[in-house]
């Protein structure tokens, strides 16, 4: 979820708390478009970061503080000869813009007591931060914008400074009445969604749901279709948002799937029943969570790419190759009628004229008459050599090419599994492991004098509602590892049905388990597999004992002949992760 005005509103609400009348003890310049202001006031320090990078603009207070360059940027040496030991008297945002303004009171080279103003621009590709003087004219910029970049609004020292109005949208905090607010989204020939968010400022799409999912509308319903009954309840809910606001009653919480953020907020998200909700003390701590997990699953799929791109190269190659050697073992079918030949032949051939082109037989494993076709320079025993000959080749070929296509689809299924890996990989330990894996299969080659390493991640540890360890492995070495090192005898081990997942090993500590206990072990089984998405997984679980590895089988690869089986869903929301 981008920052919205709600968002922003929280964020101004924190800030009017914590570091309004302090003092700006030290100003940074980390990044080329991001600032760390260092905050003194009431006995307390605080660092603010702000960032106005075109990919992932923030503004929250943070404990972390961040190195910077030798030489500090231009603009970070302004703030500095300007506001640096100035007092922030005031915080506000404009409306519900997603828009801060620090009003800053300094004293200049003379005494004279001065007031500049910090305005921040969170929005996408085009924010910024501005430093303005007392009459609302540039001084500069962190990022300037001119007239050849931006027809709207330019953002260079000297220009005056003023909230470009693209839109003709309306402040939501302004007092609107039913009437209008229904003649407003009627206006709109869209969805409700996209009316509520095209009409009022600071109103995200997510945002915009969310009214409709609490109003109990469809927000992909037209808003031609909308009674005016349905609007006047829509309004209801939004009115109560914005009083929400206006009375500063947030509550700042991260919406999680399976332990990962899917989205941020600073009120409580309803159309997300069905996951995970945190609520924090602070936006601060929200963002900063956030995106910091973020950016973890982030990197860690980028430095993934290579990896995925060599897996799937694999994959390619040997499925075209397993259609190959399907399509010759389809050929040698043809074998046994060869045989049939060779033997109707030697039966029968006595009958067969010299040079005759073919033969009518009875084949007595039908009583069936056939015809057979000859070479007519060849005797019948040539001919019925020939047959057999033909007989004995495609007999050898179907053995061969049975083994091939074996072997090829045990290579199919072992990439699977590392792909299966690398799609819940959270950890650059967790890459590590599945990159020897790789080196160690031959998909990869060591680079010249490395040594190998087998840098070792943990296991995903869960604790189940009856208080039973949940172990589920990562990769196919931790699998192993689990399985046969980890697991004891009477633990029970889970994994999905012929589909490419984690060993799930839970400590039974020889007990018997409660049923819900099984039932969250397949849970985990179903999540961690390549068949999460499905509406149900079937899973296969039996004691470890019963568990066994083929001698050479590559990693991850076990057999069993005796288990039970389940039907379930891959929702692990309720299950506890340590």
């Amino acid at each position: 979820m981008a920052f919205d005005g709600i968002t922003i509103a929280n964020i101004v609400s924190e800030l009017n708390k914590t570091i309004l009348n302090g003092r700006i003890y030290k100003i940074a310049q980390p990044e080329p478009d991001e600032l760390l202001l260092t905050i003194k006031g009431s006995g307390t320090q605080y660092r603010l970061l702000i960032s106005a990078g075109a990919s992932l603009p923030l503004l929250y207070l943070t404990q972390t503080n961040k190195q910077s360059p030798m030489a500090a940027p231009n603009f970070c040496m302004l703030l500095r000869k300007h506001i640096q030991n100035g007092r922030i008297i005031k915080i506000s945002q404009p409306g519900l813009e997603r828009i801060v303004r620090f009003e800053i009171e300094h004293l200049n080279e003379l005494g004279d007591l001065c007031r500049k103003a910090l305005i921040v621009e969170i929005m996408g590709k085009h924010s910024n931060i501005i430093f303005c003087d007392e009459t609302d004219h540039i001084i500069d910029s962190i990022k300037h914008i001119s007239a050849a970049v931006s027809s709207v609004r330019e953002v260079l020292p000297g220009r005056p400074y003023f909230i470009p109005h693209t839109q003709e949208k309306r402040n939501p905090l302004d007092p609107i009445s039913a009437g209008d607010f229904e003649s407003l989204i009627k206006a709109q020939p869209t969805t409700l969604c996209k009316s509520l968010y095209g009409c009022f400022t600071g109103i995200s799409p997510v945002m915009a749901n969310e009214l409709c999912f609490r109003a109990s509308l469809d927000g992909n319903l037209p808003t031609a279709s909308a009674s005016e009954e349905e609007l006047l309840h829509l309004y209801h809910n939004f009115q109560w948002l914005m009083e929400d606001i206006k009375s500063q009653s947030f509550i700042p919480g991260i919406i999680s799937e399976a332990n990962t953020p899917v989205e941020f907020s600073a009120v409580k998200m309803t159309q997300y029943s069905d996951l995970n909700w945190k609520a924090f003390e602070s936006v601060s701590q929200v963002l900063e969570q956030f995106y910091a997990e973020k950016n973890i699953i982030t990197r860690i799929k980028q430095r993934s790419f290579d990896l995925r791109r060599i897996v799937q190269s694999a994959l390619e190659r040997n499925a075209k190759k397993y259609d190959i050697q399907m399509k010759q073992l389809k050929d040698t079918e043809k074998k046994e009628k060869f045989k049939v030949y060779g033997e109707l032949i030697h039966t029968y051939g006595y009958e067969v004229e010299q040079g005759a082109k073919s033969m009518e037989a009875l084949n007595y494993y039908t009583n069936e008459t056939i015809t057979i076709p000859l070479d007519p320079l060849l005797s019948p025993g040539e001919n019925a050599k020939k047959y057999f000959d033909k007989y004995q080749k495609l007999k050898r070929t179907e053995e061969a090419v049975s083994k091939l296509i074996q072997e090829t689809g045990e290579e199919i299924e072992h990439l699977e599994s590392i792909s299966a890996a690398l799609d819940i990989a959270r950890l650059e330990e967790d890459l590590i492991e599945i990159k020897e894996e790789l080196i160690e299969s031959g998909y990869m080659k060591r680079k010249g004098g490395a040594k190998r390493t087998r840098t070792k991640s943990t296991p995903f540890h869960y604790i189940s509602s009856d208080g039973y360890d949940i172990y589920v492995g990562k990769n196919n070495f931790q699998n192993d590892e689990l399985t046969f090192k980890t697991a004891t005898g009477n633990d029970w081990w889970f994994h999905a049905k012929k589909i490419p997942g984690s060993h799930v090993i839970v400590k039974s500590r020889n007990e018997e388990l409660p049923d819900r206990t099984f039932e969250e072990a397949a849970k985990l089984a179903a999540y961690y597999s390549k068949g999460r998405e499905q509406d149900k997984v079937e899973i296969d679980y039996l004691q470890k004992k019963n568990v066994k590895k083929p001698a050479g089988a590559k990693p991850g690869f076990v057999v069993y002949y005796t288990n039970f089986s389940m039907a379930i869903d891959s929702d692990i929301s309720g299950i506890q992760e340590v």
